[in-house]
Protein backbone atom coordinates (compact mmCIF):
# COMPACT_ATOMS: atom_id res chain seq x y z
CA UNK A 1 0.00 0.00 0.00
CA UNK A 2 1.48 3.51 -0.83
CA UNK A 3 0.01 6.28 1.37
CA UNK A 4 0.77 10.54 0.81
CA UNK A 5 0.34 12.89 3.00
CA UNK A 6 1.15 16.21 5.00
CA UNK A 7 2.87 15.71 8.66
CA UNK A 8 4.04 17.68 11.09
CA UNK A 9 7.75 17.36 12.36
CA UNK A 10 7.65 16.85 15.80
CA UNK A 11 10.23 16.18 19.19
CA UNK A 12 9.53 13.16 21.48
CA UNK A 13 11.94 12.72 24.49
CA UNK A 14 12.55 9.41 26.12
CA UNK A 15 15.77 8.75 27.02
CA UNK A 16 16.51 10.52 24.18
CA UNK A 17 15.41 12.70 21.68
CA UNK A 18 13.79 11.62 18.53
CA UNK A 19 12.04 13.32 15.80
CA UNK A 20 8.95 11.71 13.98
CA UNK A 21 6.49 13.20 11.28
CA UNK A 22 2.86 12.72 12.86
CA UNK A 23 0.40 10.91 10.44
CA UNK A 24 -2.73 12.79 9.70
CA UNK A 25 -5.87 10.64 11.06
CA UNK A 26 -6.72 9.95 7.37
CA UNK A 27 -3.69 8.16 6.47
CA UNK A 28 -3.08 6.52 10.26
CA UNK A 29 -6.91 4.71 9.29
CA UNK A 30 -5.33 3.63 6.15
CA UNK A 31 -1.99 2.27 7.97
CA UNK A 32 -4.56 0.55 10.70
CA UNK A 33 -6.53 -1.32 8.00
CA UNK A 34 -3.36 -3.14 6.78
CA UNK A 35 -1.39 -3.32 10.10
CA UNK A 36 -2.45 -6.99 11.03
CA UNK A 37 -0.98 -7.98 7.75
CA UNK A 38 2.67 -6.26 8.59
CA UNK A 39 3.32 -5.78 11.84
CA UNK A 40 6.31 -7.16 13.74
CA UNK A 41 7.41 -6.59 17.28
CA UNK A 42 4.37 -3.49 17.28
CA UNK A 43 5.94 -1.58 14.38
CA UNK A 44 4.78 -1.02 10.76
CA UNK A 45 8.01 -1.43 8.39
CA UNK A 46 8.10 0.96 5.80
CA UNK A 47 9.91 2.46 2.78
CA UNK A 48 9.44 6.28 2.79
CA UNK A 49 10.59 9.37 0.42
CA UNK A 50 10.46 13.00 1.70
CA UNK A 51 11.62 15.39 -1.62
CA UNK A 52 14.55 13.25 -3.42
CA UNK A 53 15.43 11.16 -0.10
CA UNK A 54 14.20 7.99 0.19
CA UNK A 55 14.73 6.00 3.21
CA UNK A 56 13.51 2.52 5.51
CA UNK A 57 12.37 2.82 9.08
CA UNK A 58 9.52 1.49 11.05
CA UNK A 59 6.40 3.12 12.48
CA UNK A 60 5.73 3.40 16.50
CA UNK A 61 2.00 3.80 17.22
CA UNK A 62 1.54 6.95 19.91
CA UNK A 63 -1.20 8.73 20.90
CA UNK A 64 -4.15 7.39 18.40
CA UNK A 65 -1.84 7.93 15.67
CA UNK A 66 1.10 6.44 13.80
CA UNK A 67 4.62 8.25 13.92
CA UNK A 68 7.35 8.27 11.42
CA UNK A 69 10.49 8.85 12.45
CA UNK A 70 13.14 10.95 10.75
CA UNK A 71 16.38 9.78 10.41
CA UNK A 72 19.30 12.75 10.58
CA UNK A 73 20.01 12.15 7.51
CA UNK A 74 17.04 12.42 6.07
CA UNK A 75 16.48 15.87 7.61
CA UNK A 76 19.92 17.03 6.85
CA UNK A 77 19.41 15.97 3.37
CA UNK A 78 15.91 17.91 3.15
CA UNK A 79 16.58 20.36 5.53
CA UNK A 80 13.96 19.55 8.02
CA UNK A 81 13.06 21.17 10.93
CA UNK A 82 10.72 20.81 14.10
CA UNK A 83 7.35 22.30 13.37
CA UNK A 84 7.92 21.96 10.03
CA UNK A 85 4.90 20.05 7.45
CA UNK A 86 6.10 18.09 4.95
CA UNK A 87 4.95 16.20 2.50
CA UNK A 88 5.76 12.59 2.53
CA UNK A 89 4.92 9.49 0.54
CA UNK A 90 5.27 5.76 1.63
CA UNK A 91 5.05 2.54 1.09
CA UNK A 92 3.27 0.14 4.13
CA UNK A 93 5.20 -3.52 4.72
CA UNK A 94 8.45 -4.91 4.08
CA UNK A 95 9.52 -5.16 0.39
Amino acid sequence: MEIEFAGEVVEWRGPAPYVFVVLPSDAADLVDEVKAEVVYWGVVPVRAWIGETEFTTAMFPREDTWFLPLKVAVRRAEDVDLGQVVEVRMQVGRD
